[in-house]
């Protein structure tokens, strides 16, 4: 681990990490709790969302607006987003001001009030949000992928949750799943900039100073059993998701499936990209993602086409996850290669991306990975390993979701059995 790098657990639980980058002005710092969507219940579902919601909404020392108008009066950004497996709260500031910075998320995160007006108010805003998201297709079909990918599952509902879920939950089940998910132990404050660790250690110590300190509840494990989902809507196009199982953050194929990711589906020059959209003209948005969870994960392809072209895409694509599990070129793979190390090694000059990864290092792996691991790991993918990794995955059991004029596009059992012949 690098010398820059410091981590701290307090008698508490809570870990403070900390990445001194003394060529920056700015200290980006955040308060990461290992708690999301699958953590809830089928009758809480969209509550870790609400609940990100609403810790902007006042405390016991600042109202709503304090709150925006202490951060914009120093030129800093305050943000907030809620995953699966995380919700993060977290502010870039000049150094000068980074204790104000871990002063108000401290104060968010252990003395919001959850004022009834306020609470009716954002349950307004947040049903304005699932509306928005049912509006919008090509976000919308992730939704139901998951769902079909986990049915009856955490994992398979929506982070948003449900028009009726929201309309529903009362107040105590936001205060209720607060007390019980952000514990000391489940969070990690995580600080990259111009600071000194002792600096932040302090801060740490003086705003969660009140966390509660017991353990959370343990998480159930996800169960992948894949399905279909298909509905017709009056759209210009068809969204396409086909989707598998896929391996978790600590399995041996996690770094061959992102190069396998990035080579199918992850640029200009992948694979899909120059199959379906640039010598056929078949789409305009056609990728290729890997989501890990801790404990499992999918991997994915997404595709927008025209009522007409959605039966033409389908052989094209199936064709392609064909190919790359027994032909994976040297050239191809080192491109993917450089695009994944790019990324990684542009993200080191960013302090809210380092702030992101520190924090999330700490609760998949227990500890922060180097970033010369890493990279070693990445050298060390062979064209066999894509070719394993992608044959692990093709041929698992499918999930397809379809949304718009999907009348073209081919039923669950058909791809299935294309993909195992």
């Amino acid at each position: 681990m690098s010398e820059a790098i410091q981590v701290t657990k307090l008698p508490s639980g809570l870990t403070v990490v900390t990445e001194r980058m003394d060529r920056v002005e700015t200290v980006s710092f955040g308060a990461y709790v290992a708690i999301g969507s699958r953590n809830e219940t089928a009758e809480e579902n969209g509550v870790s969302h609400f609940l990100e919601h609403m810790a902007f909404k006042g405390t016991k020392r600042r109202t709503a607006a304090q709150i925006a108008e202490e951060i914009e009066a120093v030129g800093g950004h305050i943000n907030a987003y809620t995953a699966r497996e995380q919700t993060a709260y977290y502010v870039k500031v000049l150094k000068e001001d980074a204790g104000l910075g871990a002063d108000i998320i401290g104060d968010i995160l252990t003395h919001s009030t959850f004022e009834p007006d306020e609470f009716e108010r954002e349950r307004g805003v947040i049903l304005q949000e699932i509306g928005q998201a049912n509006d919008t297709p090509d976000d919308i079909i992730f939704d139901h992928f998951q769902e079909a990918a986990y049915p009856g599952q955490p994992l398979g509902r929506s982070v948003l949750g449900t028009d009726k879920g929201i309309q529903s939950m009362p107040r105590t089940a936001l205060t209720g799943y607060m007390k019980r998910h952000y514990t000391a132990s489940n969070m990690v404050v995580s600080a990259a900039g111009n600071l000194q660790h002792e600096q932040m250690l302090t801060l740490a110590r003086r705003h969660f100073a009140d966390l509660p300190a017991e353990p959370p509840p343990v998480m159930d494990a996800g169960r992948y059993r894949g399905g279909e989902f298909r509905e017709d809507r009056d759209l210009d196009q068809v969204h396409i998701v086909l989707g598998f199982p896929s391996v978790g953050f600590a399995d041996p194929d996690y770094y061959p499936t992102l190069l396998l990711s990035t080579l199918l589906g992850g640029g200009m020059s992948s694979r899909l990209f120059q199959e379906v959209r640039e010598k056929r003209g078949l789409v305009y948005s056609i990728y290729s993602f890997s989501a890990p969870y801790v404990d499992g994960g999918v991997f994915g392809i997404y595709a927008g086409t025209g009522e007409s072209e959605a039966e033409e895409l389908m052989p094209i694509t199936l064709e392609e996850l064909r190919k790359v599990q027994s032909e994976v070129t040297v050239a191809e793979l080192s491109r993917a290669r450089a695009q994944v190390k790019a990324s990684l090694l542009m993200s080191l000059e960013s302090t809210g991306s380092r702030t992101e990864q520190l924090a999330r290092q700490l609760q998949v792996f227990g500890r922060v990975v180097p970033t010369e691991e890493t990279v070693a790991k990445l050298n060390a993918v062979t064209t066999e390993d894509v070719q394993r990794a992608a044959a692990r995955h093709f041929r698992a059991v499918p999930t397809l979701a379809a949304l718009g004029p999907a009348r073209q596009v081919p039923k669950l059992a058909d791809i299935a059995e294309k993909l195992a012949a």
